[in-house]
């Protein structure tokens, strides 16, 4: 017998019989209760979000669904977090929007943190976009959306502030509607 690992007799690979893997989030009781995801839904999820992990997220959205801010994205908060942005309301949804934009977490958008996530989804869009957009798009979209949500002109956007624009602008709200039948 040789010093190698075991071989079967004909020389072949050893089939191993692999256990049952099942795609069901712990906790999906206490899910159940917080989302307004039906069980169905959440193994549903629970399956996509166990076969794209370990390939890291666009860094702005995986701190936008990291809400125990350890570096670390569990299954509970990506269902949390989608379940907002699927099932909320309008206006939970669009307080889900205004965190991802407030970088710092101080409860304020500067046009320097507007400009980061802007820069981020064309970064990560651009490719998919024909022509691809110049440089500059980004910085040209941040000044006109910033003209129209800094109301009182003090240089940052409370939620109020965004909320008020977003729920008066017919192309912002119709963008809202883009995941309501996506489940």
């Amino acid at each position: 017998m040789g010093s190698g690992g075991w071989l079967p007799a004909d020389g072949g690979e050893a089939e191993l019989e692999l256990p049952v893997v099942r795609h069901q989030p712990e906790g999906l009781e206490q899910l159940l209760e917080q989302t307004k995801f039906t069980r169905k839904e959440l193994k549903s999820l629970y399956r996509g979000f166990k076969s794209t992990l370990p390939r890291p997220p666009e860094n702005f959205l995986f701190e936008a669904f990291d809400t125990a801010g350890n570096g670390a994205l569990c299954f509970q908060d990506f269902a949390l977090g989608l379940s907002v942005l699927l099932k909320g309301t309008v206006q939970q949804k669009l307080k889900w929007v205004f965190d991802l934009y407030d970088i710092n977490k101080d409860g304020y958008i500067s046009k320097e943190e507007m400009l980061e996530i802007m820069r981020s989804i064309y970064e990560m869009m651009g490719h998919c976009t024909q022509p691809p957009p110049q440089d500059n798009t980004p910085a040209q979209h941040v000044e006109i959306f910033f003209q129209k949500m800094d109301r009182d002109g003090d240089g940052v956007v409370t939620f109020q502030e965004f909320l008020e624009t977003c729920l008066k602008d017919k192309d912002i709200m119709s963008s809202m509607q883009i995941f309501e039948n996506v489940l």
